[in-house]
């Protein structure tokens, strides 16, 4: 599913678009520093998506919280 997504997001980008990108993404950070940006990038989503759930998660409570104390 997130191939998918990932796909869309790309839009009209072939496969030598793609690849000239990844070529200069590794000229300009270079082999060793990729892992670690990856590493920062899937932190940084993984914490987005616990705080989008956990908000979710209060608002959908206090909805509850609500109903419950209007009956």
């Amino acid at each position: 599913m997130e191939i998918t997504n990932t796909l869309l997001f790309i839009g009209g980008l072939g496969g030598t678009e793609i690849i000239l990108i990844l070529f200069v993404i590794l000229l300009l950070f270079g082999a060793k520093r990729i892992p670690e940006l990856a590493r920062g990038m899937g932190r940084g989503i993984r914490e987005f998506k616990d705080a989008t759930k956990e908000i979710k998660n209060d608002i959908e409570t206090s909805v509850k919280d609500d109903s419950h104390s209007t009956k």
